[in-house]
């Protein structure tokens, strides 16, 4: 089995969606079941058939979290010593070059990026350029629009 980078962040917050689902969700719709169940006729029982779809869901969810889980490589960054490199799980503040706009990212793993929250994928273009680079390199990314040169300002293990 492959193993996934995962930040230590998105572990927890996967592992509270879990628990949520497992004690609160799934005992819930086993409780509408069980409702719709004493209204007689299954067939026509449109209750009955919604509270089914709903645990299909509900217990499919529940095994593609455990699955990520069970895959995940948990990096916590704050045990990793600060050298200014850019590093999975690091937040990077980069200037691009030609257009002097800052931007801060956050480079975590595939199921926790989230653009507006100024988490990228460590797959995507942006990361993948990065990776591996120290504060002040400047670095050329291509990107769907071109080249871009990015200044890479501050690296920060939060």
């Amino acid at each position: 089995m492959q193993r996934v980078p995962m930040t230590a962040e998105g572990a927890e917050a996967l592992r509270a969606e879990l628990q949520h689902l497992k004690m609160v969700e799934r005992p819930r719709i086993v409780q509408s079941i069980a409702e719709a169940r004493e209204h007689g006729d299954l067939k026509e029982n449109a209750e009955y058939h919604a509270a089914r779809e709903e645990q299909g869901f509900c217990e499919g969810r529940i095994s593609e979290i455990e699955g990520k889980l069970g895959a995940a490589q948990i990096i916590d960054v704050t045990q990793i010593p600060h050298t200014g490199k850019v590093l999975f799980g690091t937040t990077v503040t980069i200037l691009d070059v030609d257009t002097d706009e800052q931007k801060v990212y956050k480079i975590v793993g595939d199921d926790e990026a989230d653009i507006k929250q100024g988490k990228i994928s460590v797959s995507s273009p942006i990361a993948r350029g990065l990776i591996g680079k120290q504060e002040g390199d400047v670095v050329q990314i291509e990107t769907p629009g071109g080249v871009v040169e990015f200044e890479i300002d501050s690296v920060e293990h939060r």
